[in-house]
């Protein structure tokens, strides 16, 4: 039997959501403020979009009423995109990659939750233009291999599901295919001219991510490393100081505790790289902690 994909289907598998449950709440409140206020879309002749960076969590986000708001807010503050470009920490490859162009199912990349989550549904639209889009920025020898069987990584559809819940933009995924730094913001400064043609450039990571070394029992503690090495990254942000975020391996305290593994800071490079002037100050859209996790995102111009 075929599967079709779409808003439908999306809607479909919200619809089972338990009533009481954060997230059926969030849907609520996002197609009130839609009926109320129809979000103004991006069109030809605005100003670029700006490229994101955005920290968010595994399932329990749908769980965070105050997060969730704070992500659709953010969204609906800006220009709805006609698609999204997305770089997840959820996707690392050796070379450059792309999700599948053809409708594929979610990567539903976590364990331990509850049931319904490995049945939430996020059928986009064709984004066959978007991978055109992307390749015509790219450098003629850059090979870019599309991945017929992978969908969107929760790194990617978890978050977008909460900030543009209907499921109608275009998303298409990019892989990272490196930690370092410098070849990271060069990947993001080929994509910085997707953002005046309406795309939304996004890093999806987290500030901080030391699972390892939280305490689960005192979950609204924050950790010295957690605070630290934010602190760190927001000075440096602040100053637009791309030099000192870049050495962020000799630099950052606290980073073997907030970042065991890498993956969910260095998209912040691509972000940056997107960006038209990277040593301008960013707007800093979220601050706070998140199970003693820094939920720091921002947006770049």
């Amino acid at each position: 039997m075929s599967l079709i994909y779409g808003a439908a289907t999306t809607a479909a598998a919200d619809a089972t959501i338990p009533a009481s449950h954060p997230f059926a709440g969030h849907l609520r409140r996002a197609a009130d403020l839609a009926a109320a206020t129809p979000h103004r879309r991006w069109v030809e002749g605005d100003e670029p979009l700006p490229a994101l960076y955005l920290s968010h969590g595994a399932p329990p986000t749908f769980e965070d009423a105050a997060w969730m708001r704070q992500l659709h807010d953010w969204a609906q503050a800006l220009p709805r995109p006609r698609s999204i470009l997305i770089v997840s920490a959820h996707w690392e490859s050796d070379q450059l990659g792309i999700t599948s162009t053809v409708p594929t199912e979610l990567v539903y990349d976590f364990g331990g939750f509850a049931p319904m989550y490995y049945q939430m549904r996020y059928d986009t639209p064709d984004n066959t233009g978007l991978a055109a889009q992307l390749l015509s920025v790219l450098p003629d020898t850059q090979r870019v291999f599309e991945h017929r069987n992978r969908g969107l990584d929760h790194g990617a559809w978890l978050p977008l599901k909460v900030m543009y819940p209907e499921g109608d933009i275009p998303v298409l995924q990019l892989s990272m295919p490196t930690h370092d730094p410098a070849a990271l913001f060069a990947i993001g400064e080929r994509l910085r001219a997707l953002r005046a043609e309406g795309v939304l450039v996004i890093g999806s990571g987290f500030m901080t991510h030391g699972l390892p070394y939280l305490d689960w029992s005192r979950p609204d503690v924050v950790p010295g490393w957690s605070a630290e090495f934010d602190a760190w990254a927001a000075s440096a942000l602040s100053r637009g100081d791309v030099a000192l975020l870049q050495d962020y391996r000799a630099k950052a305290p606290g980073l073997p505790y907030a970042h065991p593994t890498v993956e969910h800071f260095t998209p912040l490079f691509v972000t940056l790289g997107a960006a038209t002037d990277p040593t301008v100050a960013p707007t800093m859209a979220i601050e706070g902690y998140a199970m003693g996790l820094s939920k720091r995102s921002l947006q770049v111009a």
